[in-house]
């Protein structure tokens, strides 16, 4: 971008082993979506959205902050009081990243299918709302699929192309600032027919 005053921090985190196994627990990978959304917040605050306790989230808020997931924000912190923010905007990492470490691999593919549950919980609160959602909403946003036909290779181009596409409008604040701007959920899942591998 070529005005940096317009461009808005986006960092992303590839995913180590140690990392992916932390984060591979309920409680910590929603703390985790919930500071990356709504930005710093305290463990009681925390624990008040999750509808849990104050312990349980300051423990896992230090255990994510012990790889790297989660930082202290110390000047917003007020005696006792200790904010905390998500480290990076986005997380990453490849599949085959874990090929050699069996419990790394089980943790990506829970996260993974903690995903796509969250995906179907999100479009199920859209498909739930959107009768009265605002039209301007209801003509922009959709649900849609269709099948290419790709080698591995141009699928990985597919994915690279788009994702520059998502983080250009990430980090253009002009995006952000526009009248009646609101967060948007963009999933990208693109994955061969299983049964075109046997």
């Amino acid at each position: 971008m070529d005005d940096e005053s317009n461009a808005v921090s986006h960092s992303v985190v590839h995913l180590n082993a140690l990392q992916i196994r932390t984060l591979a627990h309920p409680l910590r990978a929603r703390l985790l979506g919930l500071l990356r959304l709504d930005g710093p917040a305290t463990a009681t605050t925390l624990a008040r959205l999750l509808d849990t306790n104050t312990g349980a989230t300051s423990y896992h808020l230090r255990q994510l902050g012990d790889v790297g997931l989660v930082v202290e924000e110390a000047e917003l912190g007020t005696g006792r009081q200790r904010f905390w923010r998500a480290a990076h905007d986005t997380s990453t990492w490849r599949p085959t990243d874990f090929d050699d470490d069996p419990d790394a691999r089980a943790a990506a593919a829970w996260i993974e299918h903690q995903q796509l549950k969250l995906m179907g919980e999100q479009a199920e609160r859209w498909l739930a709302a959107q009768q009265t959602a605002p039209q301007e909403w209801r003509e922009a946003a959709t649900i849609s699929d269709t099948v290419l036909t790709l080698a591995p290779s141009r699928l990985r181009a597919l994915n690279d192309e788009i994702w520059e596409l998502i983080v250009k409008y990430r980090q253009d604040a002009v995006f952000a600032e526009e009248e009646g701007a609101a967060q948007v959920h963009v999933f990208l899942v693109d994955f061969p027919r299983a049964e075109e591998l046997r």
